[in-house]
């Protein structure tokens, strides 16, 4: 059992490695030394970011706003090498009151199973927990278009759309 533990990290990201269709989801934390990046479900990022923007909607005050956001937003790429440690399977949301602060926790299996788990914790304040799930919002988003009748995604050569019938659009 190996637990990476960044609070706070120098760097948390999402990223994507690969073709839209074909992309593999990463999270990527980096302090003290060290780079760990793990592989998630590209839901799995999603879920978490529109999480994160619940919860500081709720109980993040000032300092979780989008404004104070804006300019911690990271826009580059995931750093090289990617290797993921593990592939996540559960991930765990929590807030901190006293520290003002988020922490996820990604596991490599249920951490109440009998077996220990792999982990990686972030803390995140409020405002860079922000920057990252708007960073997960717009890479969910920036996938293939989706189809206008079934709502499935686009390939660029077509798709067969339930919706037609099974005619190729």
């Amino acid at each position: 059992m190996a637990i990476s533990d960044f609070d706070p990290p120098e760097r948390f990201v999402a990223g994507t490695v690969g073709p839209p269709g074909s992309r593999t989801f990463f999270l990527q934390a980096k302090g003290s030394g060290r780079l760990v990046s793990v592989s998630i479900e590209k839901v799995q990022v999603g879920i978490l970011a529109d999480r994160i923007v619940d919860l500081l909607d709720t109980v993040g005050g000032l300092q979780g706003s989008d404004a104070v956001a804006e300019h911690l937003l990271d826009t580059e790429a995931l750093e090289t090498p990617i290797e993921d440690e593990f592939r996540v399977d559960t991930v765990s949301l929590a807030w901190e009151e006293e520290r003002s602060a988020i922490v996820i926790e990604c596991h490599d299996r249920d951490p109440e199973q009998e077996t220990p788990a792999d982990s990686v914790r972030v803390v995140l304040d409020a405002a860079t927990a922000r920057a990252f799930a708007r960073r997960c919002q717009a890479l969910v988003s920036a996938g293939r278009p989706p189809c206008p009748f079934c709502g499935q995604p686009l390939d660029p050569e077509g798709h067969i759309c339930p919706r037609a019938n099974g005619y190729k659009r």
